[in-house]
């Protein structure tokens, strides 16, 4: 209709996550419960205190393996058993691990819950490894990472890692290992990994969905109350940088259409007090499509169909980095705009129609997250792994509001450091040495791309 007058925003509803109950059993189990009664299906989600950071040294990848072999079958079911019973339970079993944590994940009607349960029990304790089973997937992980390292965005992503954190940081090395590692593992280490990490005390069992507390915590404890386990250390990461001051790497792909682009620096865990501010920053600078860099770069001067930052968050202070791809002739001119734009963030507040734009997203956006009881059941382990607090998703929206353009301008000068990015190119570097040199982001070094067979 011509002329007709657009209506306004109404105000945002009010948003309150599931209550969780929590219990524990006399192993020291963790019991987490959301009765969401409305949904006819319960989501059964266990995490462990198992994830990459607590692979040992020079066998980077067993905690992501272990994980994985877990749906190969147990001492009782072989893996084609073991999923035929999950099949005919109407769902199937999935597992995996980040830096801080590994899960496993079944999801049932609630008639079916007991023996989901059992069968996930089963899995959890009494896990087989079976020689032949480890060694497939240990293939696998190897042709992956083969693959990684000619791929030009996870050739990228993993030297990034590589040159910003100490020689000897688990974080230097991608979550699931390298090659040399992964060829180190076999069954019997992840048998031991298994046994050291896969304890009661160090597990808390998430259930969400149309359950009680008390059907989760008797359900439970037939299927884990036998489990015993020494309680593990806790696995501490070196998460300093070796970067002191601007550095430049180009690794060298010949012939390459594209450059793929890192820049960043050290980052902050993820417990750190400023954690909003430094969310709402990120989102402004980079986080967005509608965010500064990637106006930048995709609409202002059309280098790339995307570029992104964020701060990649775990226990320990893991990487700021801003990634993206763009045509070889542009890469010293996207290298450039970008260092601008973090510049830039460091010396202006953000103007209030700039700063609602991205509050109004991240606080609008963020129910719509939660509305599955699997959604719910990964924000409680989210939680749990960083000591977040059983209101903090419900407080969260009101966390967002309440960060103003001062706190945006403090983080950007507190958590943005020009003076220690790392600048990252794989590209041909006959193309881009010369203007990357001229952008004063360090000296450069240089480094070949593996061959495209994957010889060492």
């Amino acid at each position: 209709m011509t002329g007709a007058k657009r209506p306004g925003a109404g105000t945002p509803r009010e948003y309150l996550f599931p209550t969780i109950e929590r219990l524990k059993l006399t192993n020291g189990m963790r019991i987490a419960v959301a009765p969401m009664p409305r949904l006819p299906l319960v989501t059964v989600l266990a995490l462990v205190d198992a994830g990459a950071s607590c692979d040992p040294a020079g066998r980077e990848g067993a905690a992501s393996l272990t994980v994985g072999a877990l749906a190969e079958g147990t001492t009782r079911l072989d893996g084609a058993t073991l999923t035929e019973k999950f099949e005919t339970l109407g769902t199937g079993f999935s597992s995996g691990s980040d830096w801080d944590d590994a899960t496993a994940h079944v999801a049932v009607t609630p008639e079916r819950l007991e023996t989901a349960i059992a069968l996930l029990g089963d899995v959890m304790t009494s896990p087989a490894f079976a020689q032949r089973d480890v060694e497939r997937l240990k293939a696998e992980r190897l042709s992956d990472l083969m693959q990684q390292q000619v791929e030009p965005r996870g050739l990228a992503d993993d030297k990034f890692s590589e040159f910003l954190f100490v020689p000897g940081s688990r974080y230097a090395v991608p979550g699931g290992g390298s090659m040399a590692s992964v060829r180190t593992l076999d069954a019997a280490q992840l048998r031991a990994f298994h046994a050291a990490r896969y304890v009661p005390g160090a597990t808390t069992l998430v259930f969400s969905g149309d359950v009680t507390a008390a059907k989760a915590a008797e359900l439970a404890e037939r299927a884990f109350g036998g489990w015993r386990g020494a309680l593990p250390s806790e696995a501490r990461v070196d998460d300093r940088t070796a970067v002191s001051g601007r550095q430049l790497h180009i690794v060298n792909k010949v012939g390459a259409a594209q450059t793929e682009l890192r820049v960043g620096h050290g980052g902050v865990p993820r417990g750190h007090p400023d954690y909003f501010p430094i969310v709402v920053m990120n989102a402004l600078l980079g986080g967005l499509f509608s965010s500064r860099i990637n106006l930048n770069l995709r609409e202002r001067n059309a280098f790339t169909y995307g570029a992104r930052s964020s701060f990649e968050w775990r226990r320990g202070a893991g990487p700021f980095v801003v990634s993206t791809a763009v045509k070889t002739e542009v890469s010293g001119a996207a290298v450039r705009e970008i260092l601008l734009e973090i510049e830039k963030m460091r010396e202006e507040k953000v103007s209030a129609a700039e700063l609602s734009l991205a509050t109004a997203y991240l606080d609008g956006v963020f129910p719509i997250r939660y509305e599955t009881t699997s959604a719910v059941a990964q924000a409680i382990a989210i939680a749990q792994v960083y000591g977040l607090g059983d209101d903090y998703y419900s407080r969260y929206r009101e966390h967002i509001r309440a960060v103003n353009a001062d706190d945006v301008l403090n983080a950007a000068q507190r958590f943005l450091h020009p003076d220690k990015l790392l600048t990252l190119a794989v590209g041909d570097a006959a193309a881009i040495r010369a203007p990357m040199e001229e952008l004063g982001a360090g000296a450069v070094t240089m480094h070949e791309a593996p061959a495209e067979d994957g010889a060492q």
